[in-house]
C-alpha cells in the first residue's frame, strides 16, 4: 500500500515537471500575427473532465492515459434508513484518504480499455477507542466502445461495459478497529458486478454537458459463512463545464445512487437498501498537455449511508 502510495506521488511530481516545461515553452513561443476564428465544430477545449461522471469523447487510438484522484474525505454524520440526517456523537470522528489511479487506453478511435484502482486510509475515534487500518478498496474493469460522434445537434454517445472487481476486505473483520478495516464499495463489498451504461457528451459553446447511467448487477457473495444477494444497483451522473479564458474551467455535477434491500441465506433484510445524491463544484486548469482539476464534493441525501465531505484534487496526463 505504502508502495502504490509512492508510485503515485512520483507520478504527480512527473507531472509537475511536465507542467513547468510547457509554461516555459509557450512562455519562448512567438504569438500568432493573424489568429484564425475557430469554427463551433473545431471547439473542443482540453480538461479534466467531471470528478465522477464519466465524459463520452474517448482518448484515441494508440493513446494512453494516466489519471490519478486524490480524495480527502471527512464524515460529519450519518443518514439512516429513513434518510433522516444525524451528525457523529460529540467526540467521535471518521476521515479517509483514498488514492485512485484511472488508466485509459485506445484500441481503436471507437474503442477503449480502462482499468482503475484504488487505495485507502480509514481513520476513525468512537467512543474514546481509536482505529486505523489502510488497503486495497475495490477496483474496475471497463470497455467503452463510441457508438455515435458528435455532428451538428447530435452528441456523443457511448456504449459501456463495466465490472467491479471485489479487491477491498469485506469479511472477518477485526471488532477492534472499529470498522476501519472494511475496504469493500458501499454497493456490496465482496460481489464482483458486471455492469452496462452509457456516456453522453455535447459540446455547446462555452459550455460542455456530460450525462452518464450505469446498471450493475452484484453476483452473490458469501460473507462470513452467510450467503449474501446485494441488489442491483444504479449510478447516474450529470455534469455541466463552462469554459473561461486561459484555459481555466468551472464544473458543477450531481450524482445519484440507487440500490434495493440486501438478501441473506434467501431472506430479505428490510430497511437496508443506500440511495444517496452528491454534489460536486470545481474549478479547472487545462492545456494540451495537462489537465487539472480541484473540486469540493458533498452527499447532501441519503439513506443508510455516511454524510461525507470530500476534497478531491485530479489530473490527466496523455502519452
Amino acid at each position: 500500500n505504502k508502495m502504490i502510495r509512492r508510485i503515485l506521488c512520483l507520478f504527480i511530481i512527473g507531472l509537475c515537471f511536465s507542467f513547468t516545461k510547457i509554461n516555459a515553452s509557450t512562455a519562448e513561443a512567438p504569438a500568432s500575427a493573424s489568429p484564425t476564428q475557430v469554427t463551433e465544430e473545431e471547439w473542443n477545449p482540453p480538461s479534466a473532465g467531471p470528478i465522477t461522471t464519466w465524459t463520452a469523447p474517448l482518448c484515441g487510438k494508440g493513446k494512453f492515459s494516466a489519471q490519478p484522484f486524490f480524495f480527502y474525505n471527512m464524515t460529519r454524520g450519518q443518514f439512516d434508513s429513513k434518510g433522516d440526517y444525524k451528525t457523529l456523537p460529540s467526540g467521535d470522528k471518521q476521515y479517509q484518504y483514498q488514492e485512485m489511479l484511472l488508466l485509459k487506453y485506445g484500441i481503436t478511435d471507437k474503442l477503449e480499455i480502462a482499468g482503475q484502482i484504488t487505495n485507502q486510509e480509514n481513520y476513525i475515534k468512537q467512543g474514546g477507542l481509536s482505529a486505523h487500518d489502510a488497503g486495497l478498496g475495490d477496483s474496475y474493469l471497463l470497455v467503452r466502445y463510441c457508438a455515435i460522434e458528435e455532428k451538428g445537434w447530435l452528441p456523443d454517445i457511448d456504449g459501456m461495459f463495466q465490472l467491479k472487481i471485489p479487491t477491498g476486505k469485506y469479511q472477518h473483520l477485526d471488532p477492534n478497529k472499529l470498522g476501519a478495516d472494511l475496504n469493500g464499495a458501499i454497493s456490496g463489498p465482496g460481489a464482483w458486478a458486471p455492469g452496462i451504461g452509457i456516456d453522453v457528451t455535447k459540446k455547446l459553446k462555452p459550455f460542455i454537458l456530460h450525462f452518464d447511467y450505469i446498471y450493475s448487477f452484484p453476483q452473490q457473495v458469501c460473507v462470513d459463512g452467510v450467503n449474501t444477494d446485494y441488489a442491483n444497483f444504479i449510478n447516474s451522473d450529470f455534469a455541466v463545464e463552462y469554459f473561461l479564458t486561459k484555459g481555466f474551467s468551472l464544473m458543477l455535477e450531481a450524482n445519484t445512487f440507487w440500490q434495493g434491500d440486501k438478501y441473506q441465506d434467501g431472506a430479505r433484510q428490510p430497511s437496508t437498501g443506500v440511495k444517496y445524491v452528491t454534489v460536486c463544484p470545481g474549478i479547472g486548469w487545462a492545456n494540451d498537455k495537462i489537465q487539472t482539476m480541484l473540486a469540493y464534493q458533498r452527499v447532501v441525501l441519503g439513506k443508510n449511508t455516511v454524510a461525507n465531505d470530500s476534497l478531491v484534487l485530479t489530473c490527466v496526463y496523455t502519452f
